[in-house]
């Protein structure tokens, strides 16, 4: 990638768009292994050279401030990432429409980093937009729609609105099942988050299935002894015992 960033560099000048993506690209691969300090002013010139080149509003530059900004969430400066979340979403509004699906990302990842930072009433509303425009763009079964409709619930269970939280769950575990298959590992997490939930609601008996699922399909694709599966073994037998069922609980 560095060598067709100095290609491009020769061929077009260092302000062009094009190493600007090369700019882009061997950040994102920096910040995959790991390497965020090498990774972030990438980001930062590839940014800057979009800006110059195509100007402040294009639809590019959201897609910079997005990149940019996950990477300060993840060296958890998330108040020098809430302004560029806010300036991408604002871009792509003015460039594409209030319902469009880019908005939609832009108000999930600022919905995510508010809650991050404890602001749930301001997450809210926007999460419940972004899930409002997947469901208009796509359906009511896409995965997409499955993902946000789980950020919502989370941020609910929260707050503790654990009523309004169970049913979202209910449909994110019914559009993944019908996408992923029964058995899918990706399932598990909805199926435990799920269980947890009506445990802490006082449905145990309804939670009970759903654990039992969720280890089955563990011990089935990682074997006994892998970390995910004790863990939602123990999760089950501490459900167990709750219900009285001591005995069950000792043998798993």
């Amino acid at each position: 990638m560095r060598r067709v960033m100095a290609i491009f560099e020769e061929a077009y000048g260092a302000e062009h768009p094009n190493v600007a993506t090369s700019l882009n690209n061997l950040a994102g691969l920096l910040w995959n292994t790991g390497r965020l300090e090498e990774a972030e002013p990438l980001f930062r010139h590839a940014l800057a050279i979009d800006e110059k080149s195509l100007g402040p509003k294009h639809p590019k530059i959201a897609l910079r401030l997005n990149n940019l900004a996950a990477l300060l969430k993840d060296t958890n400066r998330l108040a020098e990432a809430e302004p560029l979340l806010r300036r991408a979403l604002e871009v792509d509004e003015k460039s594409y429409g209030p319902d469009h699906p880019d908005v939609a990302i832009d108000l999930n990842n600022l919905g995510i980093l508010l809650q991050a930072t404890s602001r749930l009433d301001e997450a809210e509303p926007l999460m419940r937009r972004a899930v409002e425009i997947f469901h208009k763009v796509y359906g009511d079964d896409h995965p997409t729609v499955a993902s946000s409709l789980n950020n919502l619930a989370g941020l609910l269970y929260n707050t503790g609105r654990l009523a309004e939280a169970e049913p979202l769950m209910q449909r994110v575990q019914a559009i993944r099942e019908r996408k992923l298959g029964p058995d899918n590992l990706d399932l598990v997490r909805d199926l435990n988050n799920r269980a947890m939930l009506l445990q802490h609601m006082g449905r145990l008996g309804e939670s009970e299935p759903l654990m039992r699922r969720a280890l089955a399909i563990f011990q089935n694709s990682l074997g006994p002894e892998h970390p995910n599966t004790i863990t939602v073994r123990e999760n089950l037998a501490a459900l167990l015992r709750q219900m009285g069922k001591n005995v069950e609980a000792d043998k798993l």
